[in-house]
């Protein structure tokens, strides 16, 4: 791959993550990048997004994108079942291609219209979801482009921190513990399986996931060469807003009318040199967005907090004190103490994994997190459905 010295980009989606990726890229160093186009499927979406980020072409549809010779790279801001096919389409085209998380889920498409999601066997979604994967990640490896996992955890300071300080120790990681936590989603598309592909284990347990596999991937690199991957997965997953108790109270603090996915899940990692991960996500905890990892290494412990800071902690009597500034994300309150976050984007990873990706189109060389990193977290995560549906732990190919 040749180096560039600007770097062209094209937004898929005109939501609530393509304005966070709009943020981020206005804040890349040391390569010109330039968002060139955006196309969705609102129009008046893609026109307010275009005049938010002084971006000269708007379209309707992303395969009139590919045809251009200036865009390097498609930034897929969209649901998840469209995730393969578009990076599918945009690696023929010869570009790179930017997949959030998660990087595929079980396709809608291969079920007929009418179908109970609840019906559909766990093994059948495992083996479509990694057949997805694979697809993707054999399709830019055909066309010698990047498929870049944009997981945001693998950038987060905290977690680049950790890595390092485990390199430093020379111990070997013994267990992880880490999970991502809140008050639930307010979109009805995370509510039902065809759309999100699952609940609260692959939106928001595939944060942790993914962390850990890319700390066993780092560890396993380091002492032999080749990353240290999952081998067997437990898990449970409920909705536990399906309880009498909670069904007779007048009012709902947290997220309520699942239609068919779960909002907690636990999950155990067996990796394959014996060592576990341990992962947890639920859409029923109050008091703002929680995301943490523990460590346990032979010689040391490193504690990883992605969320609550503490560097600044702010009091008001009343929501509308603070009622025009924004204080952290899903946060059901403004009243009381609060941890507002200085700046999300950097804490979170999301300014270092596009600045990540950024370099890494420019430059040629590979992504941090990459299109495989993304396929072993959707193996595990479907592994993990299996695994509450049959009740039995799962062991992975390999």
């Amino acid at each position: 791959m040749s180096k560039k010295d600007q770097v062209n980009v094209a937004i898929i989606g005109a939501g609530f993550i393509a304005e966070t990726r709009a943020r981020c890229y206005a804040a890349v160093s040391g390569h010109g990048v330039r968002l060139a186009a955006v196309a969705s499927r609102s129009r008046d979406h893609a026109m307010n997004y275009a005049r938010a980020h002084q971006i000269s072409h708007v379209y309707d549809h992303y395969s009139d994108i590919l045809a251009r010779p200036d865009i390097d790279v498609l930034d897929l801001c969209v649901p998840n079942h469209l995730h393969r096919p578009m990076t599918e389409a945009a690696a023929a085209a010869g570009k790179h291609v930017i997949c959030p998380k998660p990087l595929t889920a079980f396709d809608r498409e291969a079920v007929p219209p009418e179908t109970d999601f609840r019906t559909v066997p766990r093994g059948e979604m495992l083996r479509v979801a990694l057949a997805n994967a694979d697809a993707m990640v054999a399709a830019v490896e055909r066309a010698q482009v990047h498929l870049m996992y944009a997981e945001n955890w693998v950038y987060a300071p905290p977690i680049v921190k950790a890595n390092r300080l485990a390199s430093a120790s020379g111990g070997v990681i013994l267990e992880m513990r880490g999970g991502e936590c809140h008050s639930g989603s307010h979109s009805p598309y995370a509510k039902e399986w065809k759309y999100a592909g699952g609940g609260a284990l692959i939106r928001l347990g595939v944060h942790p996931i993914g962390a850990m596999l890319h700390l066993k991937r780092q560890e396993g690199l380091r002492r032999s060469g080749r990353p240290i991957r999952a081998r067997a997965v437990v898990a449970e997953v409920a909705d536990l807003t399906r309880n009498p108790a909670f069904e007779k109270e007048e009012q709902h603090w947290v997220g309520t009318g699942w239609v068919d996915v779960e909002n907690w899940a636990s999950l155990i990692i067996t990796f394959e040199d014996g060592t576990r991960g341990i992962a947890w996500a639920s859409d029923a905890m109050l008091g703002g967005m929680e995301s943490s990892l523990q460590i346990a290494l032979s010689n040391a412990h490193i504690k990883c907090n992605m969320e609550h800071s503490g560097l600044v902690s702010a009091f008001a009597p009343s929501p509308a004190v603070f009622e025009r500034e924004y204080l952290m994300e899903k946060l059901e309150t403004k009243a009381g103490w609060s941890s507002p976050a200085p700046d999300e984007d950097w804490m979170q990873g999301h300014i270092h994994m596009v600045q990540d990706f950024v370099e890494s189109v420019a430059t040629g060389r590979s992504p941090l997190a990459d299109g495989r990193l993304g396929r072993d977290a959707i193996e595990v995560v479907y592994a993990g459905y299996v695994s509450a549906a049959e009740g039995r732990r799962v062991e992975l190919c390999r």
